[in-house]
């Protein structure tokens, strides 16, 4: 069988699959330092390359190529309505004053005399409901590292710290479109994704925590400037009604995940609780609370950091970044289904004969994808569905790999001085990426103990030894071998 399989699928040749893959570097690379042109176009200039180079070497038969394209199309449907989900809910969970609560409390709980642990803690504590690293930093992450100049604390500490605690709360929450992302492209379950982070995560967080600690015994915290929190929570409690019934959105989303239930009806269900609240404690109206969702979260007041850390959301802020995913798995799958990824990852066998050896090429891969494309997503999207093949031939449960993607493409991605992340949060705090490089702790102890697991087999589990919503299905593979 498999020996009629092959005389039907003419077995790509390296040059074309190496060629292929080194356009769509190239064209990131020349767009990102010349062009200045979408990342979309080069994307999407480098499906169309794919596709020719496979229809020169295939026979010019177009129908495995469109079965190819069939294949990531439906792949797509669920991550998008996903992303687009995500938009309505974190639009709907500022409206009705839960993400703004949640703010309240934890800039209440800032300790100076641990001045740069609750920078961390707190960064966290903002990102995770909130769901972008982006948002937390420039918000919160501009007030602390003012308080910190106050203080007299190391400013590469201090934005360090802010990078580390918004990283963690982007992997870790359900909110984020990187963690929908990564199981997507894993065809894992999203919340099996986020329990399998724990291993990683955990430990990375916590020793980092330690560290901060350590570290802040040097400073004297007593005479830190809180002008900024002040006026944070005086706009909080001025623009919306505090409630302990906000939280319910929050609650809904934790109990029907414990529960198991699917990640779309899990956060629709949510986003129903939140635009009900929307309306009977803010007073939003009917119609507005609808647009809202759409469009985002809109309030224009005095302070513009509460303005930049509210107005964000609604399905319309997801567009980009769906597109970008659909484009990039669209590549994927045609590298994949046309057997150029298979004909480039031949000459890798020997790295990716063992567990270890598969999770580093995993890390290196999306390092590599992150300094020449500066895109999380593609990083993730073609990272992930490179090396998916491997996964399923050593049986190793879907949530493995998209825990890895999420340590390499995720988490690496500030620590890359020209990448959209590194650039921003550069820009935002003030702070060279490299100056805060080595303080951005949680950002590089992620991927080392991924890569640390995998040499030793630990948290790296094979299916029928965990339960698993979803695991790969081997069937084809055993028939083809």
């Amino acid at each position: 069988m498999s020996d009629q399989k092959n005389n039907q699928e003419p077995q790509m040749p390296f040059g074309a699959a190496l060629f292929c893959m080194l356009f769509l570097l190239g064209s990131m690379v020349a767009s990102m330092l010349w062009l200045d042109i979408p990342i979309h176009i080069d994307l999407l200039l480098s499906i169309g390359v794919t596709l020719l180079v496979a229809y020169l070497c295939n026979g010019h038969q177009w129908k495995p190529l469109s079965d190819a394209i069939d294949y990531g199309g439906k792949i797509c449907i669920q991550p998008t309505i996903i992303m687009m989900t995500i938009g309505c809910v974190v639009a709907s969970w500022i409206a009705c004053g839960t993400v703004p609560m949640i703010i309240y409390w934890g800039l209440k709980l800032i300790n100076p005399s641990v001045f740069l642990l609750t920078s961390c803690l707190i960064t966290a504590i903002v990102a995770i409901p909130i769901g972008s690293s982006w948002s937390a930093a420039g918000t919160i992450g501009v007030a602390l590292m003012g308080i910190g100049m106050g203080l007299g604390v190391n400013p590469a500490m201090t934005a360090g710290a802010v990078v580390s605690g918004a990283y963690l709360g982007d992997k870790m929450s359900p909110m984020s479109d990187t963690t929908n992302l990564a199981p997507a492209v894993a065809e894992a379950d999203l919340f099996d994704h986020i329990k399998s982070m724990m291993y990683t995560t955990g430990p990375a967080f916590v020793v980092t925590l330690i560290v901060y600690g350590l570290l802040g015994l040097q400073y004297d915290a007593s005479s830190v400037d809180s002008e900024m929190v002040t006026m944070m929570t005086a706009a909080i409690q001025e623009n919306f009604h505090m409630n302990i019934l906000l939280l319910l959105p929050a609650v809904v989303v934790i109990v029907m995940a414990v529960c198991k239930c699917p990640s779309i009806p899990t956060l629709m269900v949510s986003t129903l609780v939140a635009v009900v609240l929307a309306m009977l404690v803010q007073g939003q109206s009917l119609s507005g609370i609808l647009n809202i969702l759409d469009s985002g979260f809109s309030i224009d007041t005095a302070l513009p950091e509460f303005n930049r850390l509210v107005n964000r959301g609604g399905l319309q802020s997801m567009l980009w970044t769906a597109a970008l995913g659909i484009l990039g798995m669209l590549y994927g799958s045609i590298m994949e289904k046309t057997g150029l990824l298979e004909a480039l990852l031949s000459k890798m066998d020997p790295l990716v004969k063992s567990t270890g050896g598969l999770v580093t090429a995993v890390v290196l891969t999306c390092t590599l994808l992150l300094m020449a494309t500066a895109s999380q997503t593609l990083a993730i999207v073609v990272g992930g569905r490179m090396y998916i093949g491997e996964f399923k031939k050593k049986n190793l449960l879907p949530q493995t790999l998209s825990r890895t993607l999420e340590d390499s493409g995720t988490i690496i991605s500030p620590l890359v001085p020209w990448s959209l992340c590194g650039a921003y949060m550069a820009g935002t705090l003030g702070v060279s990426t490299m100056s805060y490089l080595p303080f951005a702790m949680f950002c590089w102890l992620c991927p080392v103990l991924a890569i640390v697991y995998g040499f030793t087999g630990k948290f790296f589990w094979k299916t029928g030894e965990k339960s698993s919503q979803k695991v790969y299905q081997l069937s084809t593979l055993m028939e083809a071998s």
